[in-house]
């Protein structure tokens, strides 16, 4: 048996062409008090000038109401109820007194929708669908008591039931419209977290290496020469990652960052020591130990000068322990611990989305940077942490 065809969800631009319910669509309402109007020019009222006056008096009331309910700068103010209870009389005398006027209860049963649209309007729709009903029994004809507590309660249901639909379209609208603008700040920031990532590494090489080559022009022009060289092709390198980082495509693997966090520590003169131990990961878990030496190792090349970093990867327990040591008296420490870099915010947002943890501080003769993680992320928060720091966003620099 064929299922049946699942409905498309309702596009920005549908919901965009919904008109708003205002006071045009309720204004022609008044056209029921022709009812009345016929019946006293024929005849049927023995005076019609004070008849035709009322009707007109109330034709007012009610347009003046509705007009005024849809005014912002009226429509929470009390001259909509003022209007609205002025109506309430001059139905009750008119509808009392002329032909075919029960009409005009369902026309105040509309005001009222309009007037009172939270939860009281229908309490003061049965307010006026009884008032009605005992105006017509007053009358002495029963037969118009069921019409009119009809009419009541049609027309100010559906306008009611209308006013509500078309708040929760508006509100739909704006709600859609702030989480497009939450969107696009969000993307904003995991751009510029990952652009941060991306450069602070490269940076931190050019630097080494151009004071490397300041050092060696005077003695050895081959050797600095050979160090701009170097630069140049980090330059170059830098370059063509941060176009892929801007097309979002290459990924960052754990192994290959060992491999440069170990290159560029010897570069800079610090001793690399790298432990690993446990099988392998999910990708999504290796992508966030990446970012997390890379970042680390960032931090020591900028603010330590140690002469040693340990490096140790814990894959074998549950959570996972990544930690990044060295002895440089804790100047990294401050640098990094404070809480004030863009690096150490960007690697506790990845870790609290897939609930880990990152610890910085001191550490012996040092500073150490401990992240915890769980061993196998689940499905929702490997979605939500490759949306937030992988697929590329920021891809790993190549020294």
């Amino acid at each position: 048996m064929a299922g049946r065809p699942r409905r498309k969800p309702i596009s920005d631009a549908e919901i965009g062409r919904i008109k708003c319910f205002n006071q045009y669509a309720l204004l022609p309402w008044v056209l029921m008090t022709l009812a009345p109007v016929s019946g006293v020019l024929r005849g049927e009222y023995p005076r019609p000038s004070y008849a035709l006056a009322g009707l007109g008096l109330f034709a007012l009331l009610y347009c003046a109401t509705i007009v005024v309910s849809f005014m912002p700068r009226l429509q929470d103010g009390r001259l909509p109820f003022g209007l609205a209870l002025l109506m309430v009389p001059v139905t009750g005398a008119l509808a009392g007194s002329l032909p075919h006027a029960l009409v005009l209860y369902a026309l105040l049963a509309v005001v009222c929708a309009v007037v009172v649209p939270n939860r009281g309007g229908p309490v003061v729709i049965l307010g006026v669908t009884a008032l009605g009903a005992f105006t017509a029994y007053m009358r002495g004809d029963n037969s118009d008591i069921v019409g009119t507590c009809t009419s009541c309660l049609l027309a100010g249901g559906i306008v009611f039931v209308m006013l509500k639909l078309f708040q929760v379209v508006t509100q739909l609208k704006e709600t859609r419209q702030e989480l497009a603008r939450v969107a696009v700040a969000d993307e904003r920031l995991r751009f510029s977290r990952d652009l941060h990532d991306l450069l602070g590494q490269t940076m931190s090489v050019v630097a080494l290496k151009a004071e490397a080559v300041r050092r060696l022009a005077p003695l050895d022009p081959e050797a600095a020469a050979a160090q701009a060289e170097s630069i140049e092709q980090i330059s170059r390198q830098a370059l063509a990652e941060i176009r892929e980082a801007v097309s979002g495509y290459r990924e960052t693997s754990l192994a290959e960052e060992l491999d440069r966090a170990r290159s560029l520590l010897g570069a800079a003169g610090i001793e690399p020591l790298v432990r690993e131990s446990g099988p392998q990961l999910t990708a999504q878990a290796e992508k966030l130990l990446a970012w997390i030496v890379r970042e680390g190792v960032t931090n020591v090349l900028r603010h330590s000068g140690a002469r040693r970093c340990e490096i140790s990867v814990e894959r074998g327990a549950d959570p996972v322990r990544l930690s990044i040591s060295d002895d440089g008296g804790g100047t990294g420490s401050r640098a990094l611990g404070s809480g004030n870099g863009n690096g150490l915010r960007g690697l506790t947002e990845r870790l609290t989305t897939v609930g880990g943890t990152l610890e910085a501080g001191p550490w012996k003769t040092g500073f150490r940077l401990l992240a915890t993680l769980p061993a196998k992320l689940p499905a929702g928060l490997q979605a939500e942490a490759q949306g937030r720091g992988g697929n590329g966003s920021g891809a790993p620099i190549t020294a």
